[in-house]
């Protein structure tokens, strides 16, 4: 591996002021939203413009052995894009084109630093949507969601980014081009390669464009309910009657009592029922009227206190509150937050495991659900002093809670992660959850793509 200096003078020789090398942009490089940082300041970040960019940073790279760390819009839940010591954080934010929209083919081809959200308005004009949904759609970019395999609030119904995408334009560690997948609403040539990219959290490659499958907007009415129930358990259970009655809803979000107090402070709304959990319902389509009114019944016989609009503003003012969970969960101390699944059906069982480790290990876990698809999202709560550069470390004992967590989700039929990712938080348990055949044929897999194993290191499969 050549010196740091070695490294800056050739990226700088090579891509000029693209090259960034201030203490702000290089501390914002080591840290996400996760509030975990690397150790260290990466030696540079290199602000791509163009696919070019892209080949001459990773051929400086290969050739000089240097680790690269890819970033979008840094607004990732798991450590996985945080460059350290000794790295090139390569941001792919300034590539944010829409290459092509072609409403026949329902297709758009668009650079992946673009904005979830921007990318929803522009097609929007063209009565056009791209149905990956994350709470975090404004500020999160489509190459990120892509690399994460994010999902969101309409997972339920309209699936996830690996449902959404039909190709991807991918450099590699040498600084080859690969353009995987097809424009055809089928195809089966080969290995699916693109599906192999999508979630592999830039330890195989580097994204730099995405062929996106594309929906109509929804005609028809939006219909949204609010159900306030006693407990969370009572709630999860309702979201479970609701899948069990063979409804089909958009959106189906449960938050639970700590959850949902936060938010009503932060936004100052009046403080709901001690204790209460909250179901936040939203159906479309030609059907939603007939279906609103069928969940509205079901949520009652579960015991639910129903409230049910069929006024589009007032919908997204009440899945505002959902909205606004990271922002509030940040007011309650320092916060690590965390992304499990279990089947649908297993969803009280959770909430009844996530009780049990509040007791058990004294601490305080709010918690809010993609419950139309078992998502959970626990955040664990403490409180911690700034540690280098400002982020908290995670203390032992919130360690030792998240393990008994994570650990009851793979007892309940579960998975570690249903959208955020390995990255760094989560890489001790992967191996309990693929088994150690799996895990070592996938670290194999990611050796083939980089046989230098200079992306992403660290990351994901890391011992």
């Amino acid at each position: 591996m050549s010196e740091p200096e070695e490294v800056l003078a050739l990226l700088r020789a090579a891509l000029g002021d693209r090259v960034e090398t201030t203490d702000a942009a290089l501390g914002e490089a080591r840290a996400d939203k996760s509030g975990h940082a690397a150790s260290g300041m990466p030696i540079a970040v290199v602000r791509a413009a163009s696919v070019r960019d892209v080949q001459e940073t990773l051929r400086i790279a290969t050739a000089t052995g240097t680790p690269v760390v890819t970033r979008g819009a840094g607004t990732g839940l798991a450590g996985g894009a945080n460059a350290g010591a000794g790295e090139i954080a390569l941001s792919m934010r300034g590539m944010d084109r829409i290459l092509e929209v072609r409403p026949e083919d329902l297709l758009a081809v668009v650079e992946p630093g673009i904005l979830n959200g921007d990318l929803n308005r522009v097609l929007a004009e063209r009565g056009l949507w791209w149905a990956p949904d994350p709470a975090s759609r404004d500020i999160s970019t489509v190459g990120g969601n892509i690399a994460t395999g994010a999902g969101g609030l309409l997972c339920a119904k309209y699936g996830v980014v690996r449902d959404a995408v039909l190709g991807l334009d991918l450099v590699l560690a040498d600084g080859r081009v690969l353009t995987l997948g097809h424009r055809t609403v089928k195809g089966v040539t080969g290995l699916d390669l693109t599906s192999l990219v999508i979630g592999s959290e830039g330890t195989l490659g580097v994204i730099v464009g995405a062929t996106l499958k594309l929906r109509r907007l929804i005609p028809g009415a939006v219909c949204t309910i609010a159900a306030t129930f006693s407990d969370v358990r009572t709630a999860a259970e309702a979201s479970a009657a609701v899948t069990a009655a063979g409804a089909q809803p958009a959106i189906m979000e449960l938050m639970d009592a700590a959850s949902l107090a936060a938010v009503h402070a932060l936004l100052h709304l009046d403080p709901p029922i001690p204790g209460a959990a909250q179901l936040t319902i939203q159906t479309d389509g030609p059907a939603a009227v007939g279906e609103s009114d069928a969940i509205a019944a079901v949520l009652v016989a579960a015991g639910g206190t129903v409230v049910l609009s069929r006024d589009r503003e007032e919908g997204e003012r009440l899945l505002a509150i959902r909205r606004s969970l990271h922002p509030a969960m940040e007011t309650l101390g320092t916060t690590l937050i965390e992304d499990v699944s279990v089947p649908r059906s297993a969803l009280p069982a959770m909430f009844d495991e996530i009780a049990r480790i509040e007791r058990e290990h004294g601490v305080v876990i709010p918690t809010v659900a993609h419950a139309g698809d078992g998502n959970l999202h626990p955040n664990f709560i403490f409180d911690a002093a700034p540690g280098e550069g400002g982020v908290a470390e995670v203390p032992d004992h919130i360690w030792a809670a998240a393990d008994d967590l994570f650990r009851a989700a793979l007892r309940l039929g579960g998975t570690l992660t249903g959208e955020h990712g390995i990255g760094v938080l989560k890489r001790r348990w992967l191996a309990d959850e693929l088994g150690e055949d799996q895990w070592e044929l996938q670290r194999q897999i990611t050796r083939v793509f980089d046989p230098a194993r200079i992306l992403n290191p660290g990351k994901v499969f890391a011992p």
